[in-house]
């Protein structure tokens, strides 16, 4: 190793340290690894080391079926399975020109938000542990488990739900499930005012937080920032208003887009409280509408061997931690020639290094947090 020296005192030379932080470290949120040059306490450079989890999941595209695919797809973000699986079944879908079930639709909307719910819950929770505050996560995981509640109940899994088919959906929703979904939103909605009063009404993590990581609107667009992380940063951009998929289009009126412009470690949460809020707002509006569309088929009968045909598509959906891209390429055969993922959590922990030079390795720990990944997102 090469010492480079950073600073001279009097009578003494001190030199820069370079210091690992991971791959097994709480603050890293999982196997990942960050290489750090310090001088002192200051952070000179940061180079973020990915590629533990990496599984090769892409090929094992690959070598399985267009059904079989499913399982792989929701395992990467496993704190978004439902929205990530999604994507894989709209890529297939538009490959094959399929028209699915309006009532599939609204019911895969209406989960996908659950979902984005749960995502959400955990990063409100688990942030404020990382800069000391033990009791938010308490409260977190108890919203979490009413939400998860009528998740598991109708799909069956608590992770890794399995439920989206190509062609719509596995089954159709318990009887009297979305009377129980809409006392789980409203249970929750009261009680987000307590997460927001314990956490935003604290002194110390407004100090640990306002002003510090700002992440500037020309890093957002030159690292392909997205999610929250990228709102918060003043970026005005969400799929599900400005390219609708699913039944987003007949959403608009309830559907608002939180945007700031700060982009410090405040206003990432700030956007990602206020975006929990919107999707339980779009839960309850696809609960009523789902209410008004007659009992009727909720997929696609599909060929034994199902083959999509020679072509390719991308298709792009707004996942909770940012926008995920698949791009499927096909040359006629039951399994796909290329699927591609574009993951969000990659780009938002690539434009680290560019806003952690220069803090304190405290900082770091407040900056790290603040940009929502989940590791498995960011290997594949």
């Amino acid at each position: 190793m090469t010492e480079v020296t950073a600073s001279v005192g009097a009578g003494f030379a001190t030199t820069d340290m370079v210091l690992n932080i991971g791959p097994q470290h709480p603050a890293t949120h999982g196997v990942l690894r960050l290489r750090l040059t310090l001088d002192g306490e200051r952070v000179m450079a940061c180079e973020p080391i990915i590629g533990y989890m990496h599984r090769g999941v892409e090929k094992l595209f690959e070598v399985r079926d267009y059904r079989q695919i499913i399982v792989l797809a929701n395992r990467h973000d496993w704190l978004s399975a439902f929205s990530s699986e999604l994507g894989v079944v709209l890529a297939v879908e538009d490959m094959l020109g399929m028209e699915v079930p309006e009532r599939a639709t609204w019911i895969r909307t209406l989960l996908a938000e659950l979902n984005r719910v749960l995502n959400h819950l955990m990063f409100l929770g688990s942030y404020p542990l990382e800069l000391g505050a033990i009791t938010p996560i308490f409260y977190a995981f108890r919203e979490r488990e009413t939400i998860q509640e009528v998740m598991e109940e109708v799909s069956g899994g608590r992770m890794h739900y399995m439920f989206n088919r190509v062609g719509g959906l596995k089954e159709d929703i318990p009887a009297g499930w979305t009377g129980r979904a809409s006392a789980a939103i409203a249970t929750v909605r009261t009680r987000l005012d307590e997460l927001e009063d314990l956490i935003f009404g604290n002194e110390i993590f407004r100090a640990r937080t306002q002003g510090i990581g700002v992440l500037s609107a020309d890093l957002v667009h030159a690292y392909g920032v997205s999610g929250p992380i990228a709102r918060a940063s003043g970026l005005d951009l969400d799929l599900r208003r400005d390219e609708p998929y699913l039944a987003y289009g007949e959403l608009q009126d309830v559907l608002r887009v939180p945007v700031r412009t700060d982009g410090d470690c405040y206003a990432r949460f700030a956007v990602l409280l206020e975006q929990t809020k919107v999707s339980l707002d779009l839960a309850d509006a696809c609960i009523a509408r789902l209410a008004d569309i007659a009992p009727g088929p909720v997929n696609v009968r599909l060929p034994k061997i199902l083959k999509a045909p020679e072509g390719s598509t991308y298709v792009w959906t707004e996942n909770p931690l940012g926008l995920n891209g698949y791009y499927l390429v096909s040359r006629g055969e039951k399994t796909p020639w290329r699927l591609k993922l574009r993951s969000a959590s990659f780009n938002n922990v690539a434009v680290l290094p560019e806003i952690v030079s220069g803090t304190v390795v405290a900082d770091l720990v407040a900056i790290l947090g603040s940009m929502f990944f989940v590791v498995g997102d960011i290997d594949k």
